[in-house]
Order: C-alpha cells, then structure tokens, then sequence
C-alpha cells in the first residue's frame, strides 16, 4: 500500500508455508485477495513476496510467471520486495541456525541472490524500486576470518544489480538484515562492516572493475543497491537505541532499504515470567535471548533453551527475546512484548522517512501459543497493517 509519504507498506509472506513455485502460489491465490480486501479494497495492494531457492526455480519459467503476473493484474496487487533471507524450508520442520545457509561465503548465496533479483525486476513496473532482503552475512560463530570473501560476494552482486538497471531502468537494491547472533548483529557492526568492506575505496574499485564505471559512479551506484533491513524485533533484543542507531546510520551514509516491522518479547525476570516463556521454547524457529544487568551489561544465549537452562544463575534485570509475537500485542500477560520499541522507531518515520519499503514479518504464527491465535490468520495479518496504518498517520 501507499503510504501519504510515498513509502510502501506490506506483510511479509513469509508466513504463509511452501517451498516449491505451485505451494507458494496458492496460498497467495488463498490468502493476498481476503488481506487486501480488508486493508485495501479500493487501491492496489503490494505484495511482500518469499521464494525458497526451489521457488524461485519454479517462477523463473515463463509460463509460471505470466501465470502470476496475470494473476497480480487481476487482483490489484503488485510486487516490491523480497524476502531472500531463507534459501531453503521454513515451515513445518526444524529451521533453527540452518536458516542462515547456505550464507554469503557459499557461491550459492550469490546465484540465489542474483536470481530473485532478476524475478522481481520482472514484476516491478517501469522505472520502480524494489528490495531484497537476505540474511546478514552468516551465524555469529562462522563469520571470523570469512569477512573479505563475503564481501566480495556482495559486492559482484551489486555489480550484477548495476547492470540489470542499467538495461531495465528499475532498481533493485539487497539489503542486510542484522539479527542477534549473526556476523553483522548490531548497528555499530554493520556500520563498521559497510565502511571498511562495502563502501571502501576498495570496494568501488572492484565494482568499478566489474562494470566499467567511473569510481565516482560506482561509489553513489553501491549506496543504491546496498543497505540494511532494520528488523525492529532484532534491533530491540540487542537493546539497540531507536533513535541513536537510526542517526548512526544515517550519519554513515548507511541506507535503510527496507524496515521490517515486528515485536519481540520481553520480561523482567521472575518465576511465573519463566514459565509462561517455556511455552515459546519450540523447536522449530531460533530464538535468541539477549539480557541486560543491573550495569547495563549484555549476555547473549543462541536459543531459548540456552537462556532459561542458565536462569537460575543470572543476574539479568531484563530478558528480550527473538520471538515475533503480533505487533498489535503490548503485553501478553504475565509477559510483555517491545511494541514500545517499534511505536518510537514508527514516530521517528513519521517525522523523517526512515525506508521506502515497510514490511510487517511476523511469521511464528504457526508456532504462537495457541491464546495467541484466537483470530483466523487473514484477519491477523489485516489487523497487524490496520495497527502500523494507525500511527502513521
């Protein structure tokens, strides 16, 4: 949808399950008209597309995406971003820390990468823009010593993103997203990594090698094909500042393509709190838990079961929790979410567009408890956008 400040806003389908082209394409057919009938009945309605590698395969063929895109035109709708974040299964089986492979130091990633870019160039209209998010770098414990060559990787990407508007005239730009436990996890890494890696004289000369332009033209060239994904749920587990890390982008030079729009949960620690969150312990998502202390001080724990196993022993003040719980939620009693987080971080949009691309991802719904889930999942998704449409007017 249209925003009044030009922005796009959308949900994400990444919750809605398939990993082959025809899975995928019917819970679109099931599920977009019904959403958009009850946020947008009137207007087109973007569409936040996620395509598994083996999707995307099956979308490539020209039968299947004339197929979807009469479909869009009938139904109003339109694509503008991506989620490229999981190359493989994201439902109905263990994900966990394999949602990061293959990651950027796997050619694969690339191609991946590469290709969905060169589908969305074919859905977006003339002239348009649009966004790919993808995951940020690699898990936390993979990324020491790999840095260089996962900055080449996206780095010839760019290139290719470069050549592609220069035939089509659409601009397509992959933005990072920074997640808890991961090699780029909080604002201070990822301004750092773009600096020394992306955005480096280094890195213009290689892209410039690559595409045959100027360096100055290759320097403004990365900064509209890279950026970040600010997921507001990661960036409160970190106890990031709202409106200290959205500055510190800015002041970088760093775009924020894409924001993603989500809560995490969050408790002060007492026995009834911890016994309410073992219902969020699931097995099929990670949910990285970062605690502060009385000092201030950080603990990060890969999984919840981690966390709560070292309870007993903690001296944490205040627990946060990579768990997307629904954004309309401030508290789910006895525990409560960071709505407070996203409402500053839409504020500060509000005042000073903070990204073009507005994108709700709450996609555990599956995995919810099921107090969680009273309303059917259509009129979930269409209260989550009727919430975000609220407070940005």
């Amino acid at each position: 949808m249209l925003l009044a400040d030009g922005a796009l806003l959308t949900y994400c389908t990444n919750i809605h399950p398939g990993e082959s082209w025809p899975e995928v394409f019917a819970s679109l057919k099931q599920h977009l008209p019904a959403v958009k009938a009850a946020v947008s009945p009137d207007k087109p309605f973007g569409v936040g597309l996620r395509l598994s590698a083996e999707a995307a395969e099956g979308l490539r063929a020209p039968a299947a995406m004339a197929a979807f895109r009469d479909f869009l035109a009938a139904k109003d709708l339109y694509v503008f971003t991506i989620n490229g974040f999981p190359y493989g299964a994201f439902h109905g089986q263990r994900v966990k820390e394999a949602v990061y492979q293959p990651d950027w130091r796997d050619e694969r990633r690339l191609e991946y990468s590469n290709l969905l870019a060169d589908l969305l160039e074919q859905l977006l209209p003339a002239s348009g823009f649009g966004t790919v998010s993808t995951v940020p770098g690699t898990f936390k414990t993979l990324g020491e010593g790999a840095e260089t060559q996962m900055a080449d990787r996206m780095l010839r990407h760019a290139a290719h993103l470069i050549g592609l508007a220069e035939r089509t005239g659409k601009t397509i730009a992959l933005a990072l997203e920074p997640e808890p436990c991961c090699f780029l996890e909080t604002i201070e890494e990822s301004v750092w990594f773009f600096e020394d890696h992306l955005f480096s004289p280094a890195a213009v000369a290689r892209v410039a090698e690559l595409t045959g332009l100027s360096a100055t033209a290759t320097a403004s060239a990365l900064r509209r094909h890279l950026g970040l994904c600010y997921d507001v749920c990661h960036a409160a587990v970190e106890f990031e500042n709202p409106a200290a890390s959205i500055l510190a982008l800015r002041s970088a030079g760093i775009p924020i393509h894409k924001l993603q729009l989500s809560a995490a949960l969050r408790l002060a620690p007492k026995l009834r709190q911890f016994q309410a969150l073992q219902a969020y312990a699931e097995g099929t998502y990670l949910h990285q838990v970062v605690t502060r202390d009385a000092g201030g001080g950080l603990t990060r724990y890969e999984d919840l079961p981690d966390a709560l196993a070292a309870a007993a022993t903690s001296p944490a003040e205040e627990w946060r929790v990579h768990f997307h719980v629904p954004i309309f939620e401030a508290d789910i009693t006895p525990l409560a979410t960071t709505q407070d987080f996203l409402m500053h971080i839409l504020a500060l949009h509000r005042e000073e567009a903070i990204a073009p691309h507005l994108e709700v991802e709450t996609y555990t719904w599956d995995v919810l408890p099921p107090a969680l889930r009273s309303l059917p999942l259509d009129q979930a998704i269409a209260r989550e956008l009727q919430w975000v449409m609220a407070r940005l007017r």
